[in-house]
């Protein structure tokens, strides 16, 4: 009897400490400069961006690669007019996580084809804007 609890104590230990705390948050899709030393990314769970509905992490890092709470950020998807085709522009919704700098973003893309993602941020760590061209499946 002892034996066998003092193994699941150990199992269940095992696993506390392997699922730890750490947001996972996918693959890369785009990264760039956000400016005042910073970098930002886009994530997404198999590093693509798709047409329709989209799960992404919108990510700021320091030069050490730690995250950085910049504590406002935007992020909206532009495609500028081609032809007959009008502006289109798709706006993220942002929800903070449990870690500071990594928002989690919901966008629905309306085609695939080439997107500007239009980032903005504010707060403590500075204030910047950047556009990441981006290609939607």
């Amino acid at each position: 009897m002892r034996k066998s609890s003092l193994v699941l104590l150990v199992f269940l230990i095992f696993v506390t400490l392997s699922c730890g705390s750490e947001l996972s948050v996918g693959k890369v899709v785009k990264e760039g400069d956000a400016g005042n030393g910073l970098k930002v990314s886009i994530n997404s769970r198999d590093g693509v961006l798709r047409d329709g509905p989209n799960r992404l992490y919108l990510i700021f890092r320091d030069s050490n690669g730690d995250f950085v709470d910049v504590e406002s950020a935007s992020l909206n998807f532009h495609m500028p007019a081609m032809g007959t085709m009008p502006v289109m522009n798709d706006a993220a919704t942002l929800t903070t996580t449990k870690e500071p700098g990594v928002y989690d973003a919901r966008v629905k893309l309306q085609m695939g084809g080439e997107w500007l993602a239009q980032i903005a941020y504010e707060g403590t760590a500075g204030k910047g804007k950047v556009i990441l061209p981006m290609s939607a499946q």
